[in-house]
Parts: structure tokens; C-alpha cells; sequence
């Protein structure tokens, strides 16, 4: 894009390009920040800027740096160029157009700081830098003008109604001023958009700094709903309001800055009050539920529910009945308040913990949680990934830190699994849940090695990812489609404890000088593979690299894929691949003469693309006669017929694929299994090519090398009871 396009054109988004912008960001890495940096003096993106402009070419270079996006459909860049073209002929805006063209890169930034994720103090910092012009420290009027307007037009394109809007963010425009002197300093402007909820969530507040604190996110109701504030109805076709994530509190815009009940306490901040069970009461619309003391229903806007048990009661049934809270049918899962404790800055004791982290977790408001156990429980340790499933994880996230205490769940963009790991140290036991694709499965099991835990906790899975193979085995099936978490945690509570082998996989190239693609994992726990299936998975990754927007659902990756493997059917470009590479089980090498293969798998689990189970199914009458006693390795083929996979049996198996026609054959059903090589407790792979290869489906071009894989050790997984009937997972 490198002529200015025609302005005069209508300069407003449309909801359209707003969503198709959005689609954009939800899968870039790359904060606004960063790229600043390019237009900075010396940045390689200078030369497109000149005083406070950026040209035509050098806009499309932010969008395309920003949003990680060589295929930025060319109108949708005309029309956003146009936007900021003709942001400055809102009546609000004080400054003047550019005069030599081109658009002003810090109306640019804040626009997108605006919208992408991050923390509220830093989103507000980062703005008034970008509108102090002159680096004074200050803002005036117009300066701040200028931000909230384009706070508007996000809102706008968010779906908030901006006549409600409107009159919460120019009453924060009076009281940011603190002093009166008609400019703003930077302590003024954080402390002035902290305190004001419907900004902080047009920021993206993801998470309360103080217990008690309420989570709000914008929500429109399809049923009649009343704020707990004025008490009146949300009214509209939308019905629009804030919701809180934890306690599901509900108020207009307009009535959440005039101080809503407290939201409820995750932990007590007294020993003493260890152990104390006690209902938490939030008001709640009971829909004509019965209470629980006098069996009566309850009436709209006058009960009240336990957020713990989920008791509902009549707000004048709350004081009488028994006020011990047992935690109701989730009791097993939960961590409650009076289970932890805190530490304060202020005390004496807190500077005894403070050089020993491991047994620490630090909230942002000072205090040091510890937990006391609950006999008789298991609590969970949740770890959700935001990123899997497209949006899903954000709504598996705020479920479940409705569900259970938000202080046992953790959102993995904020810190990783560490603090969570931290927390949960001490106690001996407990389960862990991963929400989130493979990768993420092998990230949390990685960090639970390094963590060096007193005891190894069972890690069960809600697959959000694409393929989910580990899911699958341990019958946690192929895709969560977001239904009935309620459920899921009961199957959860009934899993079965099974180990599962983990490899360590060590690449050495034969030429250290010659640089291939980095290798993405150094253990495996799904599968190996190197070939045909590889040569498709990196096709496929490096597409989705450079066109993440393209590969946002899980049908598009199937089509997607689908077309790669019948490109490599065409291609065939790992024949003769026993040519390319020879291959040894604990020191005996593998006799590949006799085959026509093109493809190699070492797999550990009996599933991988998404499915597939290329070692296949012993035949029952088969597994009755093997013996107790397993060898070391297996490689007459007799044997390796009526050998079985195991996931705790420190045996590892080798398939051989004749090319990307078997690999649709073995998924779709029409031929059972690849053919099977050996089954062994040690690989040493030599190849003397560049081969496409894979680690539990991240691909890599590797240059000639030497592979070894040894067993590395047992990881305790939840496998899920045998499948019935139900609506919560998809398994294709």
C-alpha cells in the first residue's frame, strides 16, 4: 500500500472491519510497544516517519509488523488509513491535520493499545506518554480530549452504548484533575482511570489487585436483568451491563463506579480464621428457585446464593439455618477461603518466608498465601491457556473461576504455571488440570519436573487444542465444545491415576556449523516422527506462521491440512526415505531393506494427528497369549502383532508409513494401522539429509544428525472413565 488512498471516502469502520481487525490481533504476539520502537530514530521503520507522522508505506508496515500479516486484505488497510486519515475532523480533536499526508503514529498506537490485552496501570501509562507531546510530564485539556475520544470509538466498535458511556467517562474527565490546575500529571491520570470501572473494562481488566474486588466484563442479557446497584432493570434491546466473573453481580455502566457490594473473599487474612466454614451470600437472581431453608420459591431481587455450596436462600432466610458451608457437590475440587491464609508485610513472621519461594504465592496487594489442607479433599489446580480453542479458553477461564476459588486458577498468559505450582507446593494431595492443546500439557509437565514438587500431582486435560492426541488416550476426547464444566469436573474427580512414559530426545548435528531450524522440544511425550507426515506438519506450521487469521478453527485446520497432504501426495518428496537415514533399537540396527517407506514414527501414545492410531489395535485373542515378561526390544514380526501399546511400560514404538495415502487410509478408518518396526526401550536415529521432522507436532527442517531417544521418566496422568453417551466432548 504504498499510494495514499482516496480520503474522501466514507472514513468509519464498520462493525465488519472492526471484528475482521480484532480476528487479526487475538492471534499476534507483538504489542504496540515494539513496534514503536521501529519508527524511534534508528529504528528500521524511521525512514516512513517524518515529525509525527508515519506515510502511507510505513502505516502498512505497522499493520503488518503489528499484526504478524504479510495478507492484509488491501481494502480493509485503505479503509483503516482513512480512519486515522480523518480521525482529526472530530469536533473534539484540537490538532490540526497533517499537513504533508500520512497519518499520526501516536493516534495509531493508542488506538490499538486500547485494544489489545495487557494490565490497566500499564495501558494507562503507555497513553499518556503517547499524548505528551512535549515530554513535559503534563496533559491539558485538549490532550486528554483526544484520548477519550478514542476510547469512544472503540467502545463503539465493542458494542457498548455510548450514550450511557459518555456521561461515566466526562464525569471522570472532572475528577481527574485532582488539584484543580487544568492540566493532568501522570499520578493524576492512573489514579483517576483506575478507579473508574466501565474504563478499566473498555481497558481489558483481567484481573482484581485486591481481594474483594470485583471483575467486571461487559455482558449483554437476553433475559430480564436488574443491577444489584439501583435495583432497576437493564433496559434495551441488548439489555447491556457489567457482569462480575467471580460472583456474577450485575450493574448498568453508570452505577458500577457507585461503590456495588464487595465482591467476594478468596482467602482470610488471619490465622485464626483457619478452617472457620461460612457461607459467602451474594444477591442473585434465583429464577423462582426454592430456598433452601423453607422450601418456599424465591421471588426476583429477593434471594440470595452461597457462591461456594450454591445454596440458594430468601434474603430473610440468610440468618436462620445452619451457617457452615460444606462447599456443596464440587466440595472434592474446591479450595475455599478459610483453606488460605495470609501472610501481610507488616507481620513479623512474613520476612521468615520471604527468601523461600517455593512455598509462597505473592498477590499484587502485598500479602504471602499459604494453604491449609482440607482433610478429605482433592483440591484442583487449574492452568488454563487463554490462547487454545480460539476464544474458548477466555470463556473456560472465567467459568471456572466462577465454579471454584479464583485463587486455585491460573490464566498461563500471566506468569506461566510457576505462582500456581508455588501455591500449591505443600500440599500432598491434589489434582491438576490443564486447559489448554498438547503443547500446553507438555509445557505444565515440564515445569512440574523442574519444580522438583514434593510429590507429583495427576494432571488430567479439558483439550482446547487442535489435534488433543494426549487427550484422546486418556479418553479426555478430541475437542471441549463448551458445554457442562459442571460435569466434566465430576468425570474429573472419578479419574483413574495411570503413569506415562516421558523420552528425552537429544538431536546432535553432524556439522556443527550448518544452522537448521531450531528444535522445538528436548523430551516426548506424544510421538516422533520423521517424513511424510512431518514434511505436511511443517508445510502447515509455516502457513500458519505467516497467516495465523487463516487457521482459526478447527475445520479450517482440517482443510487446510487436508490440502497439504495431498500436495505431498503429489510431490512425494520423502521417497526411498531408508535411503536418508538408518536407525538402531538399543544398539541392534532396524532392517528397512524390504520396505517402500516414506515415513517414520516413534510414537509413545496410541493417537497422533488428531486421531490416527498407527500402531492399531492387538486383536483380543492375541493379547491372551503374550507373555508377562517383555523384552528389551521386539522386531520379529509374529510378536510385534499381538504386542499391545502401554503408556507406563517404558516401551516405545516404531511405525513405518508408506506415504500420505496410508496416513488418510489409517484416519479415515479405511486401513487399521501402519506398518510396525519394533517396539523397544531405546532409538538411535542417523540421517544423512536434510529430513522434515516433528516433536509432538511441531515440525523442523533438520540438516544430517544424530537422534537419540532414552527413557526420561513417568509423569501421573487422570485418564477419564470409559466414554458414554454425552454431549461434552467431540472426538474427531
Amino acid at each position: 500500500m504504498a499510494a495514499l488512498p482516496d480520503t474522501t471516502k466514507d472514513p468509519d469502520l464498520s462493525p465488519v472491519d472492526f471484528i475482521q481487525l480484532q480476528q487479526y490481533m487475538d492471534y499476534s504476539r507483538v504489542r504496540v510497544k515494539d513496534v514503536m520502537k521501529d519508527f524511534n530514530v534508528g529504528g528500521r521503520l524511521a525512514q516512513h516517519r517524518f515529525g509525527e507522522c508515519i506515510d502511507a508505506t510505513g502505516f502498512s508496515l505497522f499493520l503488518t509488523t503489528y499484526l504478524e500479516a504479510d495478507d492484509l486484505p488491501a481494502d480493509l488497510c485503505q479503509r483503516l488509513y482513512c480512519y486515522f486519515q480523518n480521525a482529526e475532523r472530530d469536533v473534539q480533536m484540537k490538532s490540526p491535520p497533517p499537513k504533508e499526508g500520512g497519518v499520526y503514529l501516536k493516534e495509531v498506537s493508542c488506538y490499538f493499545t486500547v485494544l489489545e490485552e495487557g494490565q490497566p496501570r500499564d495501558k494507562l501509562e503507555f497513553t499518556f506518554k503517547l499524548y505528551d507531546k512535549d515530554g513535559n510530564g503534563l496533559l491539558d485539556s485538549s490532550e486528554v480530549d483526544r484520548i477519550i475520544t478514542q476510547m469512544m470509538r472503540a467502545a463503539d466498535y465493542l458494542g457498548w452504548e455510548k450514550t450511557e458511556l459518555r456521561p461515566v467517562l466526562e464525569d471522570m474527565m472532572k475528577d481527574i484533575d485532582s488539584d484543580g490546575n487544568g492540566t493532568v500529571t501522570l499520578q493524576e491520570w492512573i489514579k483517576g482511570g483506575m478507579n473508574n470501572v466501565p474504563l478499566l473494562v473498555l481497558l481489558g481488566l483481567k484481573m482484581a489487585e485486591r481481594d474483594g474486588q470485583h471483575i467486571w466484563r461487559m455482558k449483554h442479557f437476553n433475559k430480564p436483568t436488574f443491577c444489584s446497584v439501583c435495583q432497576n432493570m437493564l433496559l434495551g434491546v441488548r439489555k447491556q451491563g457489567l457482569c462480575c466473573v467471580l460472583c456474577r453481580c450485575t450493574v448498568h455502566s453508570r452505577c458500577a463506579n457507585n461503590n456495588p457490594k464487595p465482591c467476594i473473599n478468596t482467602f482470610v487474612k488471619a490465622k485464626k480464621l483457619i478452617g472457620v466454614t461460612a457461607h459467602s451470600w451474594v444477591s442473585a437472581d434465583c429464577d423462582s428457585s426454592k430456598c433452601y431453608f423453607c422450601s418456599k420459591k424465591i421471588k426476583t431481587q429477593a434471594g440470595k446464593r452461597c457462591v461456594w455450596c450454591q445454596q440458594m436462600r430468601h434474603d430473610d432466610c440468610v440468618n436462620f439455618g445452619s451457617s457452615s458451608c460444606d462447599c456443596g457437590m464440587l466440595r472434592d475440587h474446591i479450595l475455599p477461603p478459610w483453606a488460605i491464609y495470609s501472610v501481610s508485610k507488616d507481620e513479623e513472621g512474613w520476612k521468615n518466608l520471604k527468601d523461600d519461594t517455593s512455598i509462597e504465592s505473592f498477590t499484587p496487594d502485598g500479602h504471602v498465601l499459604q494453604i491449609a489442607p482440607v482433610p478429605g479433599t482433592h483440591p484442583l489446580l487449574v492452568f488454563v491457556n487463554p490462547k487454545s480453542g480460539g476464544k474458548q479458553g477466555e470463556r473456560v477461564l472465567r467459568k471456572f473461576q466462577y465454579l471454584l476459588n479464583p485463587r486455585q486458577v491460573f490464566n498461563l498468559s500471566n506468569g506461566g504455571p510457576g505462582p500456581g505450582l508455588n501455591l500449591f507446593r505443600n500440599l500432598l494431595d491434589y489434582r491438576i488440570l490443564v486447559c489448554g492443546g498438547d503443547g500446553t500439557v507438555g509445557w505444565i509437565l515440564d515445569k512440574i519436573d523442574k519444580a522438583d514438587l514434593p510429590v507429583r500431582p495427576p494432571v488430567a486435560v479439558l483439550p482446547l487444542g487442535t489435534g488433543n492426541d494426549l487427550a484422546r488416550c486418556l479418553r479426555w476426547g478430541g475437542g471441549y465444545d463448551g458445554t457442562g464444566l459442571e460435569e466434566f469436573l465430576k468425570v474429573v474427580q472419578e479419574g483413574v491415576l495411570v503413569p506415562m512414559d516421558r523420552w528425552n530426545v537429544q538431536v546432535i548435528p553432524d556439522d556443527p556449523q550448518e544452522i537448521g531450524d531450531p528444535v522445538p522440544y528436548e523430551i516426548i511425550n506424544n510421538y516422533f516422527s520423521i517424513g511424510v507426515d512431518a514434511s505436511i506438519a511443517h508445510r502447515f506450521h509455516s502457513m500458519r506462521e505467516k497467516h495465523p487469521q487463516k487457521f482459526n478453527s478447527r475445520i479450517k485446520n482440517k482443510l487446510w491440512y487436508l490440502e497439504f497432504a495431498t500436495s505431498e501426495t503429489i510431490s512425494a518428496s520423502c521417497k526411498k526415505l531408508k535411503e536418508s537415514l538408518s536407525i538402531e533399537c538399543c544398539g541392534r540396527p532396524l532392517d528397512l531393506s524390504s520396505h517402500s517407506l516414506e515415513g517414520l514414527a516413534v510414537i509413545n501414545i496410541p493417537s497422533m494427528h488428531g486421531g490416527s492410531n498407527l500402531w492399531g489395535e492387538a486383536k483380543k485373542d492375541d493379547r491372551l497369549n503374550v507373555t508377562a515378561e517383555t523384552p528389551e526390544i521386539i522386531t520379529e514380526h509374529d510378536l510385534l502383532k499381538v504386542c499391545t501399546q502401554d503408556l507406563g511400560d517404558k516401551r516405545i514404538e516404531v511405525v513405518g508409513l508408506e506415504g500420505a495415502v496410508e496416513m488418510g487410509q489409517i484416519y479415515s478408518g479405511l486401513k487399521s494401522a501402519g506398518l510396525r518396526l519394533a517396539q523397544t526401550s531405546e532409538i538411535t536415529i542417523r540421517t544423512y539429509k536434510a529430513l522434515p521432522m516433528q516433536i509432538d507436532g511441531e515440525p523442523w527442517m533438520q540438516p544430517p544428525c544424530t537422534i537419540r531417544i532414552t527413557h526420561k521418566n513417568q509423569a501421573n496422568m487422570l485418564m477419564a472413565a470409559p466414554a458414554k453417551t454425552s454431549g461434552l466432548f467431540h472426538h474427531k
